[in-house]
């Protein structure tokens, strides 16, 4: 067993807010299944690691690794019941680079970590390589988010724009035509509108404000026949996601 140092432990703290992410350009990774897809996915971002002395799992990382009694990591960790173990890591670069998705996801002022990190997950399940968001959302790294995610924020290319139009212009520029904004009772059906998935993006807001105006932008809706007022943004998100992946293995 290694102490952890108290400038660590410092620093581990500081991270949970937005101020001292933004300040060191370090997050937390926490839980067990959340450090080993980090480890997986970017194992050279990790500056060190710290896991509790009753842990069973031996994690194989080339940083620092400190073993403290279970007390001392049930005062640092984020979680209640926390499953011993959290990595801290460097925030990726943002990507500025061509996309390589043949469609864009889009969040607009997500503000739920629980949502926005769901959503990163399920991006990630779908095979998309990136996502956009716009500025208002979540930050990625909170901890809460990374959490939601399984950490998949360290094995896809992340970009923040201030807003929509900005958003948009810079998706032109990349080849992107149409720009899709989901709305929960009006627009298109999302099972038939052909162009959907094509050179495009789609577009989904938060539950509290809905999705920002955007102009030239088509609206695409999920059919409810249940006539219920709307779904989760996770929710509506998995089906959009989940769409296209049923035309892009239909199509093989």
């Amino acid at each position: 067993m290694n102490d952890l140092p108290q400038k660590q432990k410092a620093l581990i703290k500081s991270l949970y807010s937005r101020h001292g992410r933004k300040k060191t350009s370090l997050c937390v990774c926490e839980g067990v299944r959340c450090c080993e897809e980090l480890l997986l996915a970017a194992p050279e971002l990790v500056k060190f690691t710290v896991c509790r002395e009753s842990l069973q799992i031996n994690f194989k990382t080339s940083s620092d690794t400190y073993v403290i009694p279970d007390h001392e990591f049930a005062k640092l960790a984020a979680t209640v019941n926390s499953q011993g173990i959290l990595c801290v890591t460097e925030v990726p670069a943002f990507a500025t680079s061509q996309p390589e998705d043949n469609f864009l996801f889009v969040l607009d002022r997500v503000g739920n970590p629980g949502n926005f990190g769901t959503i990163l997950r399920t991006a990630k399940a779908a095979g998309l390589t990136e996502l956009w968001y716009t500025s208002g959302s979540v930050d990625p790294f909170n901890d809460k988010t990374i959490r939601s995610a399984m950490a998949a924020q360290f094995s896809m290319r992340l970009r923040v724009f201030p807003d929509l139009k900005t958003l948009s212009e810079i998706a032109g520029e990349y080849g992107f035509k149409d720009f899709y904004l989901t709305d929960p009772h009006e627009g298109a059906n999302l099972f038939v509108e052909k162009g959907l998935y094509d050179k495009s993006l789609v577009i989904i807001g938060s539950e509290a404000h809905g999705v920002g105006e955007l102009d030239g932008a088509k609206r695409v809706t999920i059919p409810m026949p249940g006539k219920f007022e709307s779904l989760n943004a996770a929710q509506a998100a998995t089906i959009f996601l989940f769409e296209y992946v049923r035309r892009s293995t239909q199509a093989l």
